[in-house]
Order: structure tokens, then sequence, then C-alpha cells
């Protein structure tokens, strides 16, 4: 497609967004909190008072599309929903679930999924969605024990009976599960739906209260075992209403959401799904990823279904985007109806950025607005939204209304911490995790650093600096801030690489591992001859040790999700991959031969 010579220029599409307007207290000590002006909006006590809502005022509108069944789209309407979560329901309640015994499911996003989280929430029983990867890797299932035994499951869905029996077996082989079929001695799901709503199915739901736990979310695991998260209906109702607030366009336009993301994680679970149901709208799973084997589903279903909110993790966005340069009948699709981009995290690279708005422009004449934030598993998850018109990646935003950010002078940057009615109570059946997570003041320890955009106008928003707990020192004694210096190396190597983890504490100088776009890549000689033209360039424009990479290894896989080498945000955990990989910082600092060097 031909270049518009323009589109910097173009007009944003115009779309109707919250007009943030922080206040600022700064005390003594240099402490500052930063809330928005507007107080947190009025909020339901449950989750699923929007499933009623809209199954009485739109019981025909699809609530949610599949392609489970094969090539078609499967659908549900708000109508079917609430009835089939009232049976299903009463099914849970029949089994004595409660947040002693909640519901797990192991498998990933469908129908049914959806179906029996509702129901277990409008019954006020907790559920917990878990990675599949916890029980599809084989060997001894370590993680997927340890997370069961955190929390005591009554009962289990797995839509694939015979594909999870081995994992089922594995860690809880005495308690009952539900699949699609009655392979491997499951109940089917179907039989669920024989269940008649009593009384005591809406009695249930009645007696929920702010404080009734919805469900546990996992933490990534990456410093040990998962911790479950609590969840409450107060947290996810008023996230949705700040949530709802932000893109206020979303009040009088019902959204329209294609989107793979797992709902295990805390972004597209909650977020995303609840985003849909607090505003009446439709969301279409896609059964695509951003994979090489997987982003032609993407295609094929974006040529379908025209997103109004569309959301990716960069990686994503860089697998699409070239599908949509070549396209011209996706591009009219994809861009017909969208009126937002949402990325996570802060590495969308520059050149995907200006892609994205560049073929905006030369498919409608205006921009979309990108847009991102900052939040956690533990803040349900909106925090921080970035609505607002940008040139580039990195403005995490202001506090959305509601919540108060509380900035402590660290290192020359600002530990953020948290409060408001979205923040969780705690991790379950941990009680010194839970008192550690939070300060004096009450407010959640977040663990990120963020920086001011400009220290004079808190309203353009703040960037993210990295986690607090990654930053080190060389044994110089430099510091090493990791967010920084991550984001510069990602820009200056555009599409070389996708991301990096930094090596170099208490070594003389610092190394990185970079992981590729496409790992089939990693012995290709020009793109390694690349590459270190880029490491010579950049090692040119460094002022010193703390910013100069003298060497760096090529990844040849992708960053593991599984080892929790991908935090919930979806960036990379310094951490985690300095661990798992710590035969490839050995090369760096041994100066093996795939090694580059400045």
């Amino acid at each position: 497609m031909s270049d518009s010579q323009d589109w910097k220029h173009a007009p944003m599409r115009p779309v109707e967004f919250h007009n943030y307007s922080p206040v600022v207290t700064v005390k003594d000590d240099g402490t500052i909190y930063v809330t928005d002006r507007m107080p947190q909006p009025s909020y339901p006590t449950r989750i699923t008072d929007a499933l009623v809502k809209y199954a009485a005022e739109t019981p025909d509108r699809v609530f949610i599309a599949d392609r489970k069944s094969g090539d078609g789209w499967r659908t549900i309407t708000y109508g079917q929903m609430l009835d089939h979560v009232r049976r299903i329901g009463q099914y849970l309640l029949d089994k004595n679930l409660s947040p002693e015994r909640p519901l797990a499911v192991l498998s990933g996003n469908d129908i049914e999924h959806a179906t029996l989280g509702l129901a277990a929430v409008y019954v006020g029983v907790p559920y917990a969605p878990l990675s599949p990867q916890y029980s599809l890797t084989g060997g001894d299932y370590a993680r997927l024990k340890d997370v069961l035994a955190s929390i005591t499951p009554g009962l289990i869905y797995a839509a694939d009976a015979k594909a999870f029996a081995p994992a089922i077996r594995a860690a809880v082989p005495d308690i009952p599960f539900i699949a699609d079929d009655a392979a491997e001695g499951a109940i089917p799901f179907a039989d669920l739906l024989n269940s008649v709503p009593s009384d005591a199915v809406e009695a249930a739901n009645a007696a929920i209260t702010g404080d009734t736990i919805a469900k546990f979310l996992f933490t990534s695991g990456s410093t040990g075992t998962p911790k479950a998260v609590i969840n409450t209906h107060r947290m996810i109702c008023s996230n949705q209403a700040a949530i709802r607030e932000a893109f206020s366009f979303m009040k009088t336009e019902p959204p329209v959401l294609l989107d793979w993301a797992p709902w295990n994680h805390t972004a597209a679970g909650n977020k995303d799904f609840y985003m849909v149901l607090t505003n009446g709208g439709t969301l279409y799973l896609d059964d695509g990823r951003p994979t090489r084997a997987d982003i032609g589903k993407t295609v094929r279903n974006l040529k379908e279904i025209s997103p109004t909110w569309y959301f990716n993790v960069p990686t994503g966005f860089d697998m699409l985007i070239p599908e949509l340069e070549k396209d011209e009948a996706l591009r009219q699709n994809f861009f017909k109806n969208l009126r937002m981009f949402w990325y996570a995290g802060a590495s969308l690279s520059q050149h995907s950025w200006e892609a994205l708005e560049r073929m905006a422009v030369a498919t409608t004449g205006t921009r979309v607005l990108i847009g991102t934030g900052l939040g956690a598993t533990e803040t349900a998850p909106a925090a921080m939204f970035c609505t607002w018109p940008q040139e580039g990646a990195g403005n995490v935003g202001l506090p959305v209304p509601g919540v108060t950010l509380k900035l402590v002078p660290y290192e020359g940057k600002y530990d953020a911490r948290l409060k408001g009615d979205n923040i969780t109570p705690g991790y379950w059946r941990q009680q010194k995790l839970t008192e550690e997570a939070f300060d004096e003041e009450g407010f959640y320890r977040l663990g990120d650093a963020l920086l001011p955009i400009d220290m004079d106008d808190i309203s353009k928003g703040f960037k993210f600096d990295g986690r607090t707990a990654e930053n080190f020192k060389l044994d110089t004694g430099t510091w090493v801030a990791t967010g920084a210096l991550r984001m510069s190396i990602i820009d200056h190597f555009g599409d070389l690489i996708r991301d990096v983890a930094l090596a170099g504490p208490d070594r003389p100088y610092l190394g990185a591992i970079a992981f590729l776009r496409d790992p089939e890549l990693a012995e290709d000689q020009a793109h390694r001859k690349a590459m270190r033209e880029k490491l010579v360039s950049l090692a040119a424009k460094s002022t010193g040790s703390s910013n100069r990479i003298a060497r760096m290894i090529i990844c040849p896989e992708v960053p593991s999700t599984t080892a929790g080498e991908v935090t919930d945000k979806g960036s990379i955990n310094q951490r985690a991959v300095l661990r798992n990989r710590a035969q490839l910082v050995e090369e760096i600092y041994a100066g093996s031969d795939r090694v580059l060097s400045i």
C-alpha cells in the first residue's frame, strides 16, 4: 500500500473519552498523591446485574460468539445466557460450592467457560480460571498441583476431557469434573442445563455483597508459586464503572470486540470480558493467536467482524500489521467501525505505532486513537489510562476516576502505589503476603516505577519506568534502570527484535538477551549482521556503563509464559528470564561465538 505523506497531521477520529483533570497533592517529603477530579462513579453491587439488565432490554443481541464447533460462529444471546446461568447456578448450589470449595476452570476461552464462570459469580461462588498450560505441558504437573492445593476446588471444568484427564488424575483425582462430553468419566456440560432453577438461585444472588468473592486470579508466579488474588464484586464493579467513564463512547455504542487473550489473565478475563457485559456489547472469541501458525485465523475473523475496540499485545500488532498492509479488504473491514486500539504494556515499537496510524489514515482519512494504561491482577485491573493522543508508546496516563495514585521518591524515580474500591483485599490464605503488599497508609504497592512526562504539568501523564524490583547495580555500584533502558533498546532495534532482558547484576558491564520477532532468524547471518550494526550504533549513543550494552546474545525461542517470563502486563519479567536462561547469561560473559559484541 502507498504511504500517505500527511498522515501524521490527519485529524483523530471523533470519539468521546473522559476528560482527565488530576488533583495533585505534594507532601514535604516529596510524596505525591494524584487523583481525578471526578469521584468514583456509582456502580452496582453484583457483576451480573448487567446480564439481568441486557437480558431484559436486548434479549436477542449476541453476547458471546466462538468457533469451537467448526468454521462457523456459535453464538449465545443475552437472554439465553441468563437462562443458562440460572440453571447452572442451581447445579453449583446443589454441589455445595463455596469460597472454600470453588469452581476451577482448566481450559481456555469458550462459551461454556463463560457460562460456568458467570453462573458461579451469579450465585456467589468464586471461580478460578487457570492457564491451560498448567495442564497440557505434561511432566509432574507441579504448578497445577500447587495452585489447586491453594484454593481446594470442589468442581473442575475442562473442555476436552481426553486432553485434560492426565492432569486432572495427577492433581485432583477425587474431584468431579465437567467436560464437553462424557469421555474419561467427565460430567457432560449439557447435563448441567437440565437443572431447574429454584428460589435458592435468586436468594443466593440477592445475598451477594461488595465483599463477596467473585474470582481467584493467579499471578504469573515469576518469583515462586503463583498467588491467588482475591477479586471481589466491589473490585470488578467499581473498576468497570471507571472504565465505562473513561471510554465514554461505550455508553451509547455497545462495544464489539474480537479478542484472543486468555481469561486467566486479568486484562482479558476482567477488563475486556466484563467491559463487554457492562456495556451490553458483543464479544467474538478469536481462535487465532499472534503466531505464524495462527495469525491467518485472526485475519479470517477480522474479515468477518468489524471491532469497535481492539486490544492486542505488541507482538500481536507486529504480526497483524503486514497482513493489513497487503490486504485492502482486510483493512477496510478492520478500520470501518474502529474507535480505538489498546495495547498492553509500554513496548509497542515506534514503527508499529506509526504503521497503525498510517493505515488508519489511508483507509478512513482519520487517525485512530492508540491507548494504553497500567494496572495489575490486584487492581481488577484498570488503575491508570492514557486516552488522549500520543506520538508514540510509553505514556500510561493518569488514575481512572475513583483511584488515588501515590508516588514515593525512589532512586531518582517514583515507586507507584494505589488505593481505591478496585484494589484487592489480599491473597487467599496468605496473610503475611497480604500485609506486605500494602504500605502504612493502606496503599497497594504496585511494584512499578513511574516518572511524570512533565514534572511541571502532571496532567500530561506518566511513563512506565520498569519494575522497582528489577533495577540492579553493576559491580562498580552503578545503578541500571531496566525499564527505560529496555524501551530505548527496543525502539533502536526496531523490527529486528521483539524484546530484551538485561543481564548485568554484579557484573562489570551490561549484556542483553534478545528475543526476536521471528525466532527462526536466530541463525540467519544477515539478521545477525544487522543486529550487530544496531548494537554498535546503540553503544555510540550511550552515555556510560549504566546504558551501554556491550554484548548481546539471541535467544532462539520466544519468552515462556508458562515459566513466568512474561508478566500479567505482557512485558518481559527480568528476574524469570535471567533465572531460566542462566546458560545464555554465562555465554554473554564468557564471550562465546554466538555473542554479538560492540
